[in-house]
């Protein structure tokens, strides 16, 4: 399944994550940001489990910014797991 999300307060304007029925993460796509960083946090999340990404990611801070785009994954992974429910 596909899911898009709008991050907030970070430089990437949108994230797209695919999930299979398992909720494993079979593809994460950014657009804005910066470029090198987010394509390596999408091949690391890549295969894993929503929750384990959600864990390692939720937290992690951008300088002064209040978030980060890793959160910002995050927050967008966790917002798809609630509205499954």
């Amino acid at each position: 399944m596909k899911y898009t999300y709008t991050p907030r307060g970070v430089c990437s304007r949108r994230m797209t994550v695919e999930l299979d029925d398992a909720h494993v993460i079979e593809k994460v796509t950014v657009e804005g940001g910066c470029s090198g960083n987010l394509q390596g946090i999408a091949q690391l999340a890549k295969g894993r489990p929503v929750a384990e990404i959600i864990e390692l990611l939720k937290g992690i801070k951008c300088g002064a910014k209040a978030s980060s785009c890793p959160e910002q994954l995050a927050l967008g992974l966790e917002k798809i797991l609630a509205e499954e429910k």
